[in-house]
C-alpha cells in the first residue's frame, strides 16, 4: 500500500470521525433547547446591544448609566412583544374552534358549488388537499411556543447584562489567548459587523412590514390587526418564506370573518407590502446581500428551524453567515465557505483573502470589535 493510499485512508477517516461529531453535537444541542435557545437569544441580542451600549459611553455616560439605559430598554421591548403575543394568542385560540368550524362550513359550499358545474370531488380528498383548519391550528401552536420563549425574558435579559457587563474586557482576554489575533480579531470583528448591520436593516424594514400589515388589516377589520402585524415582523427575518407564512392565517381570518373578497384584499396588501419592503427597499439598503446562496438560505431554515424551533428559524441567517464567515478564517475550511456562498460570489480566496483586507491582519484594531 503506498503512500498516497494510507494519506487517503486517514483523511477519509478523519472525516467520517468529523461528521459523527457535528451529528452527536447537533443532537446534544436539540436536546438542551430549553436552555441553549434563551442563552442564543442572549447571545444574539447583547452583540446587537453592544453598538448603543459603546456608543453611549462614548458621549460620556457612565458604564452603569449606559449598561442600565441599553438593558431597560430591552425590557421594555421584549416585555412589549411578550405581552401582546400572550393576550392575542390566548383570544385566538378560544375563537379558534369558530374559526374551524366556519372554515368546514366554506370547504362545503365549495364542495356544492363545484358539484353543481359538474366537477366529481370527494371532500374527504379536498380537506386533505387543502387542510385549513390545520393551517389555523398550526399557526396558534407556532405563537404558543414563540411566547414560550418569550416567557424566559428574565433568563435572558439577565444573561445579556452579564455578556454586556463583560464585553468591554472580551477584546484584551481574547488578544491574550488566541495565537495570532491580529487575524482571528479582524475576523471577530467581521462577524459581529456584519451580523450588527444585517440586524439592523433587517429590523428596520421588518418594523415597517409591521406597521403596514397592521394598518391595511385594521381598516379591512380583520380579527387581531396588531397581533398579525406583529407575527409579520417576527417572520419577515425569515428568510424566502417567511412572509409567506405571515400571510396565511390573516388571509384563512378574513376569508371566514369577512368573505372571500376581502380575503382577495389582504392577499393583495400582503403582496403589494412585500414587494415594495422585500424586493425595493431592503434589497436596496442590504447592498451586497447575504453572501449565501438561495440553496444555503433554505437550507439553513430548516436545519436551525429542526434544531431550535421558531427561534432558529429567526436567527437561521445570522447563524449561518456567522459559520460562512468562520469558515473562511481558515485554509482547511476555505472550500466550504466557497460552498455557502452565491455563484456570483465565488473566487479563489486565499487564507489573506478570506473577506478580509491583507493589512487588516497586520494592525491591531483600534477599538473593541464588538462595537
Amino acid at each position: 500500500m503506498t503512500d498516497r493510499d494510507n494519506k487517503d485512508r486517514r483523511s477519509a477517516g478523519q472525516g467520517f470521525i468529523i461528521f459523527a461529531a457535528l451529528i452527536i453535537i447537533a443532537a446534544g444541542l436539540k436536546s438542551a433547547q430549553a436552555i441553549v435557545v434563551p442563552m442564543l437569544l442572549a447571545v444574539f441580542i447583547a452583540t446587537i446591544a453592544a453598538t448603543p451600549m459603546f456608543w453611549f459611553k462614548a458621549k460620556g455616560m457612565s458604564n452603569g448609566l449606559a449598561l442600565g439605559s441599553v438593558v431597560l430598554a430591552i425590557f421594555l421591548a421584549l416585555g412589549l412583544i411578550g405581552a401582546l403575543l400572550t393576550q392575542s394568542t390566548s383570544a385566538f385560540s378560544a375563537k379558534l374552534p369558530f374559526y374551524q368550524e366556519r372554515l368546514t362550513t366554506l370547504q362545503s359550499d365549495l364542495l356544492v358549488l363545484l358539484q353543481s358545474w359538474n366537477v366529481p370531488i370527494d371532500i374527504s380528498l379536498l380537506a386533505d388537499a387543502l387542510p385549513l383548519g390545520s393551517l389555523l391550528t398550526l399557526a396558534g401552536s407556532a405563537l404558543r411556543s414563540l411566547g414560550a420563549v418569550l416567557s424566559n425574558g428574565f433568563l435572558i435579559i439577565l444573561t445579556v447584562i452579564f455578556i454586556l457587563a463583560e464585553a468591554a474586557s472580551f477584546y484584551p482576554k481574547l488578544r491574550a489567548v488566541l495565537a495570532n489575533p491580529d487575524r482571528d480579531l479582524a475576523h471577530f470583528g467581521r462577524i459581529t459587523g456584519t451580523m450588527n448591520r444585517y440586524i439592523a436593516i433587517k429590523t428596520s424594514v421588518s418594523v415597517l412590514t409591521g406597521i403596514l400589515v397592521t394598518s391595511f388589516l385594521w381598516i379591512l377589520d380583520v380579527d387581531f390587526p396588531v397581533l398579525w402585524g406583529l407575527v409579520a415582523l417576527l417572520l419577515n427575518f425569515i428568510p424566502t418564506i417567511g412572509s409567506i407564512i405571515a400571510g396565511i392565517p390573516p388571509v384563512l381570518l378574513a376569508l371566514v370573518q369577512l368573505g372571500p373578497a376581502e380575503a382577495g384584499l389582504v392577499v393583495l396588501g400582503f403582496f403589494l407590502v412585500n414587494t415594495i419592503v422585500g424586493n425595493v427597499l431592503e434589497p436596496r439598503y442590504m447592498g451586497q446581500g447575504l453572501g449565501l446562496s438561495a440553496l444555503i438560505v433554505f437550507v439553513s431554515l430548516i436545519f436551525w428551524g429542526w434544531l431550535f424551533g421558531p427561534v432558529g428559524m429567526l436567527l437561521s441567517v445570522p447563524l449561518t453567515m456567522s459559520a460562512k464567515i468562520a469558515l473562511e478564517a481558515s485554509p482547511s475550511t476555505l472550500w466550504l465557505a466557497r460552498l455557502l456562498a452565491p455563484a456570483n460570489e465565488i473566487r479563489d480566496l486565499t487564507p489573506s483573502d478570506s473577506g478580509i483586507e491583507p493589512e487588516s491582519l497586520t494592525q491591531t484594531p483600534d477599538r473593541d470589535p464588538a462595537q
